[in-house]
């Protein structure tokens, strides 16, 4: 007898899934334990693996599809049995004996159309997810272009997520046929970003009949307002050395859609701006490293005292996903916060042994981190989660550590920095700190924290509070190192000092438990050598 395979419920917060690779096809014999496919849950891509025998009849997502958790997924059952009755209403119950049979003849074929009309040789390259909480993405640039040939391993384009800018790069080889999304346009995860096959191969069917294609690319070859995009590409074809680089020379300046849109947003003329893309295009990173030449204001330009100005500005993926996360987390998490103000001389002089050490050098923030990471270590409470039904107490220390970029705000992760000595931190976060600004973050260096510290004591600022980065229960603010008078044994003297504050979420952190967790972190900034004892 036929067994109804759902979409499982991989995760305890998982509504859907989508098949990443089937590793079986249709007529396939299928054992108990055999891996049907790869599932991508809204937490990873597990592999799902089969508790009945017999061979697969039927798939009813295809790869690359995403559905509600026990929806259809696949039927299993006997060689040649019957099932129409059970692909023509899936796992839901059918109004009428009579629907049922009518059926499929209508809906069977359909479940299949898209695998049907799949040329041989043609891969259906979707938006990756890239982060665990993207949800679309932005094509930055392309780094191919239609009817190139694409090996694996290749890098086809830079995606904009909601934490940074990265590459994405191809598992697949062949020649690009189609580009679904334009550079500077935003779909969400699995839509269709292109198509990958041999040479030749009309894929104008696939592309449009594709679910999650957007609907943007349909009107470009009817609207006249569209018919000048598709120009430039053919003249870039025609021409491809026309421009060596990007001039105001009177020929056409080669640029990607997103460039000449920041260029316009920062009020820069595109074509003094050098292109590094091919035949000279330019493209995002040129703008962004593009320093103008400062020129005379011309007389007349400027605005009237009186005249209300403003741009508006398109929000960024990372905009959005800080706006959405630390809303959700002032609005979720009791935060309150407990202030305090250190005596830094003996950290000032201590600093100052260890960095005149040959090829050695730590900053007041590297002490900062290594200090928190010990006192986490003897006040796990602060080190700590909060689920609905349960508290985690995390054994190990991850420091995440605020780093401000252009777009927003990015938070790589020093690991174990319990263990690591501070020079090790030190280079970590430097390390870090480069490829934050450079957008060279990989997704690893940026998950896992159990804490979070943000310094802007470098811009001058005396004391702030900070927002709580979930999932972690604390983060602590530092602020600039201010020399003033103290008082010591009795006598005003000057002094310096520096002020921090505790944010903690009240769910899991009380506030006796707070203040002992800045007691131990007094004492081993304010005495930096029992660090090392």
């Amino acid at each position: 007898m036929a067994e109804i395979i759902n979409m499982p419920r991989l995760s305890d917060t998982m509504e859907e899934g989508t098949v990443a690779t089937w590793l079986k096809k249709v007529g396939d014999k299928i054992s108990e334990g055999d891996i049907l496919a790869e599932i991508e849950t809204d937490k990873a891509t597990m592999e799902f693996e089969s508790f009945h025998e017999g061979t697969l009849l039927y798939i009813g997502v295809q790869e690359g599809e995403t559905t509600k958790v026990d929806e259809l997924l696949a039927i299993i059952g006997e060689e040649g049995e019957d099932i129409s009755a059970l692909t023509s209403g899936g796992n839901a119950p059918a109004a009428t004996e009579e629907t049922t049979t009518e059926a499929p003849a209508e809906e069977a074929p359909a479940a299949s159309t898209e695998s049907a009309e799949l040329p041989e040789g043609v891969i259906v390259v979707t938006m990756p997810r890239l982060s665990d909480t993207m949800e679309e993405g932005t094509v930055a640039t392309w780094l191919k272009k239609e009817g190139d040939t694409v090996e694996e391993g290749d890098i086809l384009a830079e995606i904009e997520t909601d934490k940074a800018t990265m590459e994405f790069e191809s598992f697949n080889s062949g020649t690009l046929l189609y580009i679904g999304l334009q550079e500077g346009e935003s779909a969400k995860v699995d839509s269709l970003l292109a198509i990958i096959g041999p040479a030749g191969t009309d894929v104008s069917g696939v592309a449009s009949n594709f679910g999650a294609a957007p609907a943007a690319p349909a009107p470009k070859a009817e609207a006249p307002k569209a018919a000048a995009p598709k120009a430039a590409p053919a003249a870039k074809a025609a021409a491809p050395a026309a421009t060596p680089k990007a001039t105001n020379d009177g020929g056409r300046v080669f640029v990607s859609p997103l460039a000449k849109k920041i260029a316009e947003e920062k009020g820069f003329n595109i074509a003094d701006i050098p292109g590094s893309g091919e035949s000279g295009r330019v493209i995002k990173r040129d703008v962004e490293n593009f320093v103008p030449k400062a020129a005379a204001p011309a007389a007349g330009t400027a605005a009237p005292a009186s005249e209300e100005s403003f741009e508006e500005i398109k929000n960024s993926n990372m905009r959005k996903a800080i706006a959405k996360n630390l809303a959700k987390s002032k609005f979720s998490a009791p935060h309150y916060y407990l202030n305090v103000e250190f005596d830094m001389d003996n950290a000032i002089a201590f600093r100052k042994e260890v960095n005149a050490v040959p090829d050695t050098k730590i900053s007041f923030n590297d002490i900062v981190v290594k200090a928190c990471a010990m006192a986490l270590k003897e006040h796990p409470q602060v080190n700590s989660q909060w689920f609905d039904d349960k508290m985690r107490l995390n054994n190990h220390v991850h420091i995440g550590v605020a780093v401000a970029v252009e777009d927003g705000l990015l938070v790589p992760v020093v690991k174990f920095a319990d263990q690591r000595k501070l020079t090790q931190i030190g280079a970590a976060v430097k390390e870090y700190a480069i490829k934050a600004k450079t957008k060279k973050l990989s997704l690893e260096e940026m998950e896992g924290s159990t804490f979070t510290i943000s310094n802007l004591g470098m811009f001058g600022i005396d004391s702030f509070t900070s927002i709580i980065n979930q999932p972690n229960s604390a983060i602590l603010s530092v602020g600039a190192i201010v020399q003033k008078p103290v008082v010591k044994d009795g006598a005003i003297v000057v002094g310096n000092t520096m002020k921090l504050c505790l944010a903690a979420d009240h769910r899991t952190i009380d506030g006796a438990t707070g203040a002992q967790f800045l007691q131990t972190l007094k004492g081993y900034i304010e005495n930096p050598i029992s660090m090392l004892l």
